[in-house]
């Protein structure tokens, strides 16, 4: 199992931007798909975006498209996410987890694994 510790979160106002980190501590991650998520207070855990290893397959959920930017630097063992032009329906919990399982859509959080314990965003005015 790899422990990954997700960073960046904080208070800000709508449109404002914040870059997430998701940096795994114990094993590298440079051969896996990572993918970030969100849970907001009284919903269900959504997918936000993920990025295979090499980075050239990404997916965003239609909400974030535009907006968020995920990246990977597989020499600092560390998947992003840029936020930008935040809103206030992007407050949540963001989790990033190895996808380890393909046997779902690739935005099915039954596929992934190793979650960290979260970073919380809040956008506020």
């Amino acid at each position: 199992q790899v422990q990954l510790v997700e960073s960046g979160g904080g208070l800000v106002q709508p449109g404002d931007s914040l870059r997430l980190s998701c940096a795994a501590s114990s094993r590298t991650i440079n051969s896996l798909t990572m993918g970030w998520f969100r849970q907001a207070p009284r919903k269900e855990r959504e997918f936000v975006a993920s990025i295979s290893s090499s980075g050239g397959i990404i997916y965003y959920a239609d909400s974030v498209k535009g907006r968020f930017t995920i990246s990977r630097d597989n020499a600092k063992n560390t998947v992003y996410l840029q936020m930008n032009s935040l809103k206030p329906e992007d407050t949540a919990t963001y989790y990033c987890a190895i996808r380890r399982y393909y046997r779902q859509n690739y935005s099915d959080g039954r596929d992934y694994t190793d979650w960290g314990q979260g970073t919380q965003v809040t956008v506020s005015s």
